[in-house]
Order: C-alpha cells, then structure tokens, then sequence
C-alpha cells in the first residue's frame, strides 16, 4: 500500500463517493444520488446500460431497501482509477438479501473524484454469478429484481 499522503487522500476520497453513493441509493435521494456519476456515466444492471438522463427514472423504480457495502478494492492508475465493492442490498418489505459486487471506473473531476463506469454482478443462491435477469426495470411494471 502506497503511503503517499495524496493517494491515501485520493482512496478515501473513493471510499467516501461510494458510501454516499449506497447512502443514497437507500434513502432514495435521487438530486444527491446523481452527484457521484459523472455526466457522461454509463452504469449496467440486468443486462441494460444506463446513461444519467434515465438514473432518476430507475432509482424511482427500484424497490425500497438497504444497501450494505464494503470499502471498495482501489487500484490507481494517475487520475483514473478501477475498484470492486462487494455489497448487500435487503429487501425492506420482504428482507429478502442480494449479495453482489459492483466493479467501477473512477475519474479524478474539478469536483472530485467520481464513478464513470458501475456495473452490477449478482451472487446466486445456487452457485455461479450474472449481471441478473436480463430486463428493464423501467419498462417492466412488476419493478422486477432479477433476485431468482
């Protein structure tokens, strides 16, 4: 691990983006929500890639519940950087749980540093991992979870 005080900084400036981005995401405060993205983020989840334009529009749709998650595995690369983020998301009507990783890119902005690029794999009950049931939340009526 570097000891350079600017990349510690730089970490815990990571760190720091992705637990709002789970504090948000769980209390469902979309304004702040879109603050960790930058403009140009492409974010995958069930099979679909999102831009910002349509992030408002899926976290509405998304059920209501807790994300839990682990300080992500940074690795640095000058004002780019890549990291994995293990997290649990609780149902909370049904307390059903969601393990899965999400796997970033990060960019140094004149703002901080921000996720550019978040994609979601799912961990499954019997084994074996995927980016889930392949669908749009926003299209689908029922809000599916892909949480077979």
């Amino acid at each position: 691990m570097s000891r350079d005080p600017q990349r510690i900084a730089d970490l815990v400036e990571i760190e720091q983006l992705c637990a709002r981005y789970l504090a948000y995401a769980s209390q469902f405060v979309p304004d702040q929500w879109l603050t960790v993205f930058t403009p140009d983020v492409e974010y995958s989840a069930f099979g679909t890639k999102y831009s910002i334009e349509r992030m408002p529009e899926l976290l509405a749709a998304a059920p209501r519940g807790q994300f839990i998650g682990n300080m992500p595995v940074v690795e640095f690369d000058g004002d780019r950087a890549t990291g994995v983020q293990h997290f649990i998301f609780i149902d909370q009507q049904t307390h059903a749980m969601r393990l899965a990783w999400y796997r970033d890119e990060y960019v140094r902005t004149p703002d901080g540093w921000r996720i550019r690029r978040r994609s979601t794999t799912f961990m499954r009950k019997k084994g074996g991992y995927d980016s889930g049931r392949q669908h749009d939340p926003l299209s689908d009526p029922k809000g599916g979870t892909g949480a077979e």
